[in-house]
């Protein structure tokens, strides 16, 4: 369910032990009800796991082609170009790039780009992050040690700069 939606996930059980909750909630869960439980009680919850996740308004982006000076990302057909050839990113960087560009100017967290791309188990292993970043500049990027566009904002996260 991770790999494709952010939707919150409300676990519903007879099971009242705590290593079954424990396991629940370390394998993504956002929350563990018991039986029996009230009607008011599972949709105050249901609406306290709604505003968890849900995502700070970002602006919208008018075109799904997003030009930088030394590429072109579109979006529909999933493509980057750079120097009028076609750039190959493997799916991962692909949804990296994604998350920056749909975002222009827009900080977006570690913690983030970990979970929406590598799931919730993932937030803290930031070397993968520093690995793919890399590796995207090199693609993306006239100078990758000086980058325009994929920017650092250290111990933060990322920014797209068109």
């Amino acid at each position: 369910l991770r790999g494709w939606s952010r939707a919150p996930v409300l676990v519903l059980s007879a099971r009242s032990g705590s290593e079954d909750k424990v396991r629940a909630l370390d394998s993504g869960a956002d929350d563990y009800m018991t039986k029996p439980f009230s009607m008011d009680e599972l949709l105050a919850r249901v609406r306290a796991a709604t505003r968890r996740t849900e995502e700070a308004p970002t602006r919208p982006l008018t075109t799904s082609l997003v030009t930088a000076e030394s590429f072109t990302v579109d979006l529909v057909a999933k493509k980057v170009r750079r120097q009028d050839r076609d750039v190959r990113l493997t799916p991962t960087e692909w949804h990296l790039l994604e998350i920056l560009v749909c975002n222009p100017g827009v900080l977006i967290s570690q913690r983030r780009l970990l979970t929406e791309v590598w799931g919730p188990s993932s937030g803290t292993k930031t070397n993968y992050l520093r690995v793919y970043m890399a590796q995207l500049r090199r693609k993306l990027e006239s100078d990758p040690a000086h980058p325009r566009h994929l920017v650092t904002e250290p111990g933060m996260g990322y920014r797209f700069e068109p």
